[in-house]
């Protein structure tokens, strides 16, 4: 079996925590739900801990589907380069004016619109 394709470095860790569903961001110290926390792998070897600390707490019932995404750097953070990744950043998208949209709804929107 082929191994799955690395994206393009800088990476951060992208996960979703088992009990409650949510989409997170391993930091140096755990996960967190703001992606202006994550650790960001900006080179293979960092890229390959990351991995392994996914690996891991998949192992452990932490977290699901651990995966690196490819990142820009910003006056912000991390954000992701892909529409899709940006729009987990977001959170769910039926009410804009709830939960965590609400809380970074122009920073995260403003971000969406960053040229690559």
């Amino acid at each position: 079996m082929a191994l799955a394709k690395r994206p393009p470095l800088p990476v951060i860790l992208v996960a979703n925590e088992l009990a409650e569903g949510d989409v997170v961001f391993r930091t140096a110290t755990g996960w967190s739900l703001d992606h202006r926390d994550a650790l960001i792998a900006g080179n293979a070897e960092a890229a390959d801990a990351l991995e392994a600390e996914g690996r891991a707490e998949m192992a452990a019932n932490k977290v699901v589907d651990a995966y690196l995404v490819d990142v820009v750097l910003g006056e912000t953070g991390p954000m992701p380069r892909h529409y899709r990744e940006r729009l987990r950043v977001l959170g769910p998208s039926v009410r804009s004016d709830l939960g965590k949209q609400a809380e970074i709804a122009g920073q995260a929107r403003t971000a969406l619109n960053v040229s690559l």
